[in-house]
């Protein structure tokens, strides 16, 4: 957290938490939602510039119900998620790198949802991959040893009886099934908080 928020925060103490106007979209960006965006259940705009957006990803937190929130100042600002707290995506040189450009801790565990996203967690942080890195990730799981087909991940999906396992690095991780619907229940994280929970 940066030193001039935890100032306001001692400052102010008392300021009443935001919600609905921030969101994080499934690639990663950061949306401004305004009443209009809310009321009409729209993504919102793209947040583009780099200090605000820099900002905001130092100044990200959780509190203890799971819902995530952007400290600005003596103000939360809830997060609304349309995947997972974070977006990971693939970098050659970094590796599994999150949207807030920080390396993703050692992953822990995997899971692959019916619509085949691919989440990974490590260490409190629940990151799903950005759809573009799909392909690169894809060569990485294994069914019986070799590479999955896209045939046989679809019938994994419908029927997840075999091990599927992810190479990372010198790691094989096993890959669970989860429905999307239950992201939130099976990693403790809340998509859309509120004040009342």
């Amino acid at each position: 957290m940066d030193e001039i928020v935890r100032q306001a925060l001692a400052k102010w103490p008392d300021v009443p938490h935001c919600y609905g106007w921030l969101a994080l979209d499934a690639r990663g960006h950061w949306r401004m939602r305004d009443e209009r965006a809310q009321h009409l259940e729209l993504p919102g705009d793209k947040l583009t510039n780099a200090a605000l957006v820099g900002f905001i990803n130092r100044n990200y937190a959780a509190d203890q119900r799971g819902c995530w929130y952007f400290q600005n100042g003596p103000q939360r600002v809830y997060v609304q998620l349309a995947a997972t707290p974070y977006i990971v995506r693939t970098d050659p040189a970094a590796g599994w790198l999150l949207h807030t450009g920080t390396a993703m801790p050692a992953i822990e565990t995997v899971a692959l949802t019916g619509d085949g996203a691919l989440v990974v967690a490590g260490n409190d942080v629940v990151a799903q991959l950005d759809d573009r890195d799909i392909a690169q990730v894809l060569p990485r799981l294994r069914l019986h040893g070799v590479p999955v087909s896209d045939e046989a991940l679809l019938a994994w999906l419908d029927d997840p009886a075999a091990p599927l396992m992810l190479a990372d690095g010198d790691r094989q991780l096993a890959v669970e099934r989860v429905h999307a619907d239950q992201l939130g229940r099976r990693f403790g994280f809340i998509s859309v908080p509120t004040a009342a929970g």
